[in-house]
């Protein structure tokens, strides 16, 4: 029998199969073991082959998740579980919104950066969206301007927008029509109030910023699909991925010589550079270090870059960025 994960909430996962019966599965226990080096072989969005199997007394029946079909993207971060390697936030996406805040809490450059060129690794679009605008100051609401400027010339989608007050939001819905979307983005910055305003009914828990750190409180522990009402010009068909918060993000089984690659302006001007493997850090003739003094790259995202390729330091994903 085939279907879809909708939900895992770590052992168990919630099964939509293609008769449309709910089925709350499990791994077969060789299956977990077989070469997926990962804290959750199966994520939300995997098309899986079920058993169903009775058991008990009341032969209530079990279903058991033996295969997964081919993924045709999925993004992926470091897990801090050090008996294992990664943690896959969901497969099979046809777009990620990536919500930041520029305050209450803070999303840094680095992550955004990180986020982003994992998704270009693994060919899945993202929309950024920052949230929270109601709240700014006229300094904050500057400096969100800037960060709006900055990826926007990278080549990056920027939304703006209040999930408390609605602002923005119902703007949002054309880009989901249809769509597989994932949600991401650190704690406390609003996705289960956006998610809310998305889908009424949806009733997501949402919880207030801890105001002696200004971090996020994680109100979302699984991963699950939340199906869009249906707009006037389809029929259906579209689904948020809700993914709990994440502080940190750690690149995944990223090669050095790829990485620029993932940077679409570090890209470009690399294209220049005297030498066909720069690493961009040192090397004379190097385009891309001339362009980040020029300002025609970020020092931000340059500084991404930079920590990126220090990577291979197998505990610096553990820290948080």
């Amino acid at each position: 029998m085939k279907g879809l994960v909708i939900k895992n909430t770590g052992s168990w996962y919630t099964v939509r199969t293609d008769d449309g019966q709910l089925l709350d599965c499990k791994v077969k226990g060789n299956f977990r073991i077989k070469g997926i080096r990962s804290t959750n072989p199966v994520a939300v969005g995997d098309r899986v082959t079920v058993k169903i199997e009775e058991s008990g007394e009341r032969r209530e029946e079990r279903g058991w998740i033996v295969d997964i079909d081919d993924r045709r993207n999925y993004i992926i971060r470091k897990s801090i579980n050090l008996s294992k390697q990664s943690h896959i936030l969901a497969a099979n996406v046809d777009l990620a919104l990536l919500v930041v805040t520029v305050a209450r809490p803070e999303t840094s450059t680095t992550f955004i950066d990180r986020f982003l060129a994992s998704a270009e690794a693994y060919r899945v679009p993202v929309v950024l969206v920052f949230n929270k605008t109601d709240q700014l100051s006229d300094d904050e609401r500057r400096y969100q301007q800037l960060m709006v400027q900055l990826y926007e010339t990278v080549g990056y989608e920027c939304r703006q927008i209040s999930a408390a007050t609605g602002d923005g939001v119902e703007a949002l819905r054309p880009l989901l029509e249809g769509k597989i979307t994932l949600l991401s983005g650190n704690s406390g910055v609003g996705k289960s109030t956006l998610i809310n305003r998305l889908v009424p009914g949806a009733n997501l828990r949402t919880a207030e910023i801890s105001d002696t750190h200004q971090t996020g409180q994680h109100t979302t522990t699984f991963s699950e699909m939340i199906g869009l009402p249906p707009s006037p010009s389809e029929g259906g068909g579209a689904y948020l991925i809700d993914t709990p918060g994440i502080k940190g993000f750690g690149t995944f089984d990223m090669e050095r010589e790829e990485l620029t690659s993932y940077f679409r302006e570090i890209f470009e001007f690399s294209k220049q550079c005297r030498f066909s493997d720069c690493t961009h850090t040192h090397e004379p003739g190097c385009a891309v270090l001339k362009a980040v003094e020029d300002h025609y790259i970020a020092q931000s995202r340059y500084q991404s870059y930079l920590s990126m390729l220090d990577d291979k330091d197998e505990n610096k994903y553990r820290e948080a960025y």
